[in-house]
């Protein structure tokens, strides 16, 4: 009942795709070490928006939603949380401050685990906030016509804080052996994090800042950058895909990691590129359409929003967005979906 325990079965021999993709993060790591150098106030651009768009999609994953100007007001606390989401919103960004400044220092172990949980339910009166789940539970999918299936069966919860203290001790015994791919071993407890599910309410938002968490302890900070919430709320279908293939038999110790790793890699590698693309623009190797048209191409869904386009873009007008978005309509790369500022557009062709 873990990923751990037979770590030469599942990464002794790794797909070609997979040292593709550990090769070309390893490249992109090295070139964002210059973009650091170049253009440290472009970034910072990036940095705010990325903070943004990590409190507002990790919990539109959760389908805790609130207004744009409401969360963006709270991320740079302006205002205090009105309303249940907004509070879910709030502990949310409160965590993400912590790893985006303490992240590579904080030890990795359960019990901070669970004290980042409870400061992501500080404004909800939570009283399971910060403790391990003490009830059973399962995770559950509502299906197009209103029914729910079980998608998987977590660990009980009497056997949680053990699940939990084993899975950390295990991560850091093979993180220090040295023989596996770090970014491997960290897909890999994500994964057995998640079906063990050690907490009542919050296990998916937390599962995503603990991956955050992990990839600042590997020297990985792109996602300081580039909300990788936004991109996994971007393929969110994909995304809930590998975890249910590579679930699938976990708890008998049966479960092929090949799915998950493989999106995870890739998730990893698509923020990596993003950033490239975005810190070429901003430090004038681009221009404003850059920044538009290179935020379609990297894309990993075909639908957008001028919402989306305005944060991939700061400090780009509306007026401007709009007439490059008819622009590419016309040359047939993009066609509307709707009318109006909430219409989607969706990508016809990759340029």
């Amino acid at each position: 009942m873990s990923s751990f325990g037979d770590l030469a079965r599942r990464f002794g021999a790794l797909p070609p795709d997979a040292v593709a993709a550990l090769t070309s993060i390893a490249e992109a790591k090295g070139r964002a070490e210059l973009y650091r150098q170049q253009s440290p106030a472009g970034l910072e651009t990036l940095r705010r928006v990325a903070l943004v768009q990590s409190a507002e999609s990790s919990n539109a994953i959760e389908n805790i939603h609130a207004p744009l100007a409401r969360i963006e007001a709270l991320v740079a606390e302006k205002t205090t949380p009105q309303t249940r989401s907004e509070q879910e919103i709030a502990g949310y960004r409160d965590v993400l401050a912590i790893i985006h400044a303490d992240g590579a220092q904080i030890p990795f172990e359960p019990r901070y685990v669970q004290q980042l949980h409870g400061y992501l339910h500080r404004y909800v009166g939570d009283r399971d906030a910060g403790r391990w789940k003490r009830l059973d539970n399962e995770v559950e999918e509502r299906l197009p016509d209103g029914r729910r299936v079980v998608r998987f069966k977590p660990v009980a919860a009497a056997l949680t804080p053990k699940a939990m203290d084993d899975l950390h001790s295990d991560f850091r015994r093979a993180l220090d052996a040295g023989v596996y791919p770090p970014l491997l071993l960290c897909a890999a407890y994500v994964l057995d994090f998640t079906v063990i599910h050690p907490l009542r309410d919050g296990n998916g938002r937390m599962s995503r800042l603990i991956t955050l968490w992990l990839l600042y302890i590997l020297g990985h900070d792109v996602g300081r950058y580039i909300s990788i919430e936004k991109l996994i709320d971007s393929s969110r279908e994909t995304y809930y895909e590998a975890l249910a293939r590579s679930t699938r038999g976990w708890h008998e110790n049966d479960h092929d990691l090949a799915p998950w790793t493989s999106y995870f890699l890739g998730i990893l590698l698509a923020a990596y590129k993003e950033l490239e693309s975005r810190a070429e623009a901003l430090a004038g190797r681009g221009s404003k359409r850059a920044l538009i048209t290179r935020f379609i191409d990297s894309l990993m869904v075909d639908e957008f929003t001028i919402a989306d386009v305005r944060q991939a873009a700061p400090g780009v007008s509306d007026g401007y967005i709009n007439r490059v978005l008819g622009e590419l309509k016309r040359q047939g790369a993009i066609k509307p979906l709707g009318t109006g500022r909430s219409a989607r557009w969706r990508r016809l062709r990759r340029d």
